[in-house]
């Protein structure tokens, strides 16, 4: 393969080339209104005439501020083409968004406000990644993403974006698809290309409240909702769903998070319609193939074209075809033969296998594994519990012990929780496993701006 052909960007091409035959139909719903594939590629080629004004070429490193719109979304796909370094930042990371820019070495950055107005600033003085350096020579376009940063400062992630954009190339049937993960991170952005790639609707929610998305889902009808196990819990709890019609969901995938298996038996009696599906990925290694063995089962089989999987002391090990290009500000987490340990403890059923939490987050109780996820489960199932996060604290002899923070329905006294949930918990749960102390605090505090649980520096003040 010559060197010009290595270069070619024939996937990207493949589905914006897709794109522009599918004409009439509805690419994206925004605030109310449905634009066409037509209209949309009309706003992609609007930017791109626009970029020698701003100064973006081939190679500019361009960070895009905001959340999903008809202008955002045309705007990564102009910059793809342009063979742009695209660096997509949400409001979510606001206190860490100088640092970022100093990483990735962003040269433009473009805000785009909720009324879909955008504005540019130069951005001078910053040198150029060493990474990102070396990758301009291929001519490709990139992407570049950030992790959480729950252990440490968060790692910027270069990928090629023609490799990522690669599982899209071959059609498939299209969604009317919630862009519900945010767009700063990996799965977010492989919902977004997924939704145009196929020929679906890109639906953009006002903000991501239970109400929000339920309201959306019944506006827009919405087919698939790619969502979190933290917000699933969170939309049971708050019962808004019945104020709403949303019948016309026929799929919700989670994943980002071990499913507590009382909640995915809750989701499932108020979407019998919607078939339930487990996805796995991670940011560095793109979003695998998988398949679940029933809705009503934690096991899956992940893996498909251009990914392998294998498992080494009870820990999932993936190899990609669409690895990153590598960390920004930190060493490469793959092997010699590019296998990068995930973390993630699963056991085994054939082909199947159940994560059942991060090595990350595992509590040893004096010698024995306790996974927060199992525990969280249990909880769940007691009456008055509407959400529950536990996690690991010093013991002077046992070195850890599980606590846990609840949030409740309605109010109830530390002392009455406290008895009922430990009975609760010692007629499910080995003693070593069942909480020593819980903390009664307010619902929001326990879950991230991406509907994640937060376990990393939690301390057992109560909330007053």
């Amino acid at each position: 393969m010559s060197a010009a052909n290595d270069r070619a960007t024939v996937a990207i091409d493949t589905v914006i080339a897709r794109m522009a035959g599918y004409g009439p139909k509805p690419a994206i719903f925004f605030k109310g209104i449905e634009y066409s594939y037509e209209r949309f590629l009309e706003l992609v080629a609007g930017w791109r005439a626009r970029f020698a004004g701003l100064g973006i070429s081939a190679g500019s490193v361009v960070a895009v501020l905001g959340d999903y719109s008809p202008s955002t979304c045309a705007l990564f796909f102009a910059l793809m083409q342009e063979r742009a370094i695209v660096v997509p930042f949400t409001k979510s990371i606001h206190a860490e968004l100088e640092r970022f820019i100093e990483i990735a070495g962003v040269e433009i950055l473009i805000t785009i406000d909720s009324d879909d107005r955008d504005e540019a600033r130069r951005i001078g003085g910053l040198p150029k990644n060493a990474l990102i350096e070396a990758f301009l020579a291929e001519g490709m376009p990139g992407l570049v993403v950030f992790t959480s940063g729950s252990t440490g400062e968060p790692k910027g992630i270069l990928h090629n974006c023609e490799h990522v954009m690669k599982k899209f190339a071959t059609e498939r049937p299209g969604w009317r698809s919630i862009l519900f993960l945010l767009m700063d991170h990996f799965g977010g952005f492989n919902t977004f290309l997924g939704a145009f790639a196929y020929g679906g609707v890109a639906i953009c929610v006002r903000d991501r409240s239970p109400e929000a998305v339920c309201e959306s889902i019944q506006q827009a009808r919405a087919t698939l909702l790619p969502t979190t196990p933290t917000f699933i819990n969170l939309l049971i709890a708050s019962n808004v769903y019945r104020a709403f019609d949303c019948s016309s969901v026929r799929m919700i995938t989670y994943g980002t998070e071990v499913m507590p298996e009382a909640t995915l038996a809750k989701v499932r009696a108020i979407f019998p319609n919607a078939q339930i599906k487990q996805t796995y990925g991670l940011s560095e290694l793109g979003v695998l193939r998988s398949k679940s063995e029933s809705d009503a089962s934690l096991w899956v089989k992940i893996g498909g074209d251009g990914f392998e999987v294998k498992i080494i002391d009870d820990v999932l090990w993936v190899r990609s075809e669409a690895n990153m290009v590598g960390y920004l500000n930190a060493p490469s987490p793959f092997d010699d033969e590019g296998w990068m340990c995930t973390g993630d403890h699963v056991e085994t059923k054939g082909e199947y296998m159940r994560i059942i939490g991060r090595k990350s987050e595992m509590i040893n109780v004096g010698g024995q594994k306790v996974f927060p996820a199992e525990v969280e489960t249990v909880l769940l199932e007691a009456p008055n519990v509407r959400e529950a996060t536990v996690f690991g604290a010093p013991h002077p002899i046992m070195g850890q012990v599980a606590h846990a923070r609840i949030s409740l329905h309605a109010p109830e006294s530390p002392e009455s929780v406290t008895e009922r949930l430990r009975a609760h918990c010692i007629r499910r749960l080995q003693k070593y496993k069942i909480p020593v102390r819980f903390t009664i605090v307010a619902d929001e505090t326990l879950r991230s701006d991406r509907f994640k649980k937060i376990r990393s520096g939690l301390s057992d003040a109560p909330i007053s």
